[in-house]
């Protein structure tokens, strides 16, 4: 506990750096900003001056300096306004993509921090809505010191008039901040409730999008879609408890600013009765009265957007502070190099050994699907060093010893059910524009057929997770695509589940043509790739029993034959 109350609080470092680096274009908000609450202040100030010099002296000069002096003000005004508001909307959309930008790069590399639990879902939230309102802070500092000078400036010309009025607009702009900012702990607090129950809910949709289609096949999309009606319900309830709180803070605003502009039209109008100000000053009061109640609101709401901001920031710290779940090594792995897993003990893995050559084609025939996801998990690094015992040798190197980006750079783990992004074929397949090997790839995957059917060819339109594609063309597509990167080590993972037997045939013997020399694992039941394989390790209970080639396997051990034969 001691450590927690000495270390800055990771929520206001954010703030206190996203106000850092935009330090120059919040004071020139502020100047401009500034200068347009003065200029909307000096109006009714020159109202009353009109009133108490050109009225008296009834001079057409008189009268024309006043009118252009009104034309200074208005214009004023409008310059200043547009110009801060451009200047402070700029810094506001840059800080809040900087922001996204890194609360994404987290996101992307989820094996790089800890982020305590929290799901892609809750991520694209924090990503967007609370990096917006993060960034809000921007605004609201100059917003906030322009209100000021709004109720300095109309103070200090009340206050020439009589003092007593220029006392009761300080006065009362202290006690309405004071009881609005006891107020404002309340909507930070249910604020951050809210942003957490609607990321939890945006999780939970991301999770029933992603796996409709299974749900659908075992019925059990009523279920999950209670489930995410429960979740939504939990977020509706505190929105509506925010928008609660946000709506007692909006309205106690309004009444006491109102109070006060009543206070101050009537303390001047008995002045002014009493024969203690002029008629011309009695304009100005209540011109300021009720000009005085714009930037008294704006100043009084500005707790609130704080504290909103703060509550934001504190959630986005939940990623970018995170502490990383490994250090990545700075070493490579070796060009061209083998694939060794020694005493691998993860999920139901226990203690599994195996080596892959360089340039060698091995197929491991998985009996229960559940020890597969493990060593692909552990492979694609999804899993790092330290969250399981063993070592994994990419290239003679250990994988702790080595960079994510380089383990992923030298081996590429293709998973069953690989996304399919919106775009065209081709830019599924290569989505770097760099493969040398596209066609090779297009065709090693029977995905030719997929081609010719459209007029377009590669340049077919594929929409969002390829919902106008088959399951088998989808498949098919996520092969060419870890085909084309022509990585030195390719590991495939139940690639041809989708296709029937005759194409399956065709792309095991592709497969291995195309990768000949090449070193490639691939997890799988399906005979012809077991057969195109150079051997075949068999995974049971978490450890390898048995090793041959495919077809010796079938002759000699039963057990793998009633598995794998179809």
């Amino acid at each position: 506990m001691a450590t927690d109350t000495q270390r800055p609080r990771p929520g206001a470092a954010i703030l206190r750096t996203a106000l850092r680096r935009n330090i120059g274009a919040m004071i020139a908000g502020t100047v401009l900003m500034g200068l347009y609450q003065a200029a909307e202040t000096a109006f009714p100030i020159a109202l009353g001056l009109i009133v108490e010099h050109t009225m008296q002296d009834r001079s057409l000069g008189s009268l024309g300096v006043s009118i252009g002096s009104l034309a200074v003000i208005i214009t004023t005004v409008s310059l200043s306004w547009r110009f801060g508001m451009r200047v402070l909307q700029k810094a506001n959309t840059t800080e809040a993509h900087r922001w996204r930008v890194q609360v994404a790069a987290c996101g992307l590399q989820p094996v790089a921090r800890d982020v305590d639990g929290l799901k892609s879902g809750e991520i694209l939230t924090i990503a967007t809505e609370d990096a917006d309102q993060t960034a809000d802070i921007i605004e609201v500092v100059p917003l906030l010191v322009s209100s000021l000078v709004a109720v300095v400036v109309a103070a200090v010309a009340l206050s020439l008039a009589d003092i007593r009025l220029g006392l009761l607009v300080i006065v009362g702009t202290v006690g309405i901040l004071s009881i609005l900012a006891v107020m404002s702990q309340r909507i930070g607090s249910s604020t951050q409730e809210q942003q957490a129950k609607v990321a939890r809910a945006g999780a939970k949709v991301a999770d029933l999008i992603i796996g409709l289609r299974p749900l659908h096949g075992f019925g059990g999309n009523h279920a999950a879609f209670g489930s995410y009606r429960r979740v939504s319900t939990d977020a509706k309830r505190q929105a509506i408890t925010v928008a609660k709180v946000n709506g007692a803070y909006a309205g106690t605003a309004l009444a006491l600013n109102a109070v006060l502009a009543a206070a101050v039209s009537l303390t001047a109008g008995w002045l002014a009765f009493g024969g203690q100000i002029s008629i011309g000053e009695l304009v100005m009061a209540v011109g300021l009265a009720q000009f005085i109640m714009e930037p008294l609101k704006m100043f009084s709401e500005m707790p609130k957007y704080v504290m909103i901001a703060r509550a934001s920031a504190e959630r986005m710290a939940l990623v970018l502070s995170a502490p990383p779940v490994t250090v990545p090594g700075p070493e490579r792995p070796a060009p061209g190099g083998d694939l060794e897993v020694d005493g691998v003990r993860h999920g139901t893995l226990r203690g599994l050994k195996f080596t892959v050559a360089a340039g060698e084609f091995v197929a491991i025939a998985p009996y229960q699907p559940r020890a597969a996801a493990d060593l692909v998990a552990v492979l694609a690094v999804n899993a790092a060093p330290p969250a399981y015992e063993g070592v994994v040798r990419l290239g003679g190197q250990e994988l702790v010893d080595l960079s994510v980006e380089a383990v992923r750079e030298h081996m590429l783990v293709n998973p069953y059910d690989a996304e399919i992004f919106g775009g065209t074929l081709r830019t599924n397949i290569d989505p770097s524009g760099s493969s040398r090997t596209l066609p090779e790839a297009v065709e090693a995957s029977m995905l030719t057929d997929v081609v010719a059917l459209h007029r377009d060819g590669l340049d077919y339109a594929v929409r969002d997770r390829g919902a106008n594609l088959s399951g088998g063309q989808r498949q098919r597509l996520s092969l060419a695509r870890a085909l084309a990167a022509d990585t030195d080590v390719l590991v495939l993972h139940n690639p041809t589940t989708a296709v029937d037997a005759v194409t399956e045939q065709l792309i095991a013997r592709n497969i291995a043509k195309l990768r000949r020399g090449r070193t490639t694992l691939v997890i799988t039941s399906s005979p012809a790739l077991l057969d195109a394989a150079d051997r075949v390790l068999v995974l049971d209970e978490g450890v390898i029993t048995a090793e041959d080639t495919h077809r010796n396997l079938l002759a000699g051990d039963e057990e793998y034959c009633l598995a794998v034969a179809r």
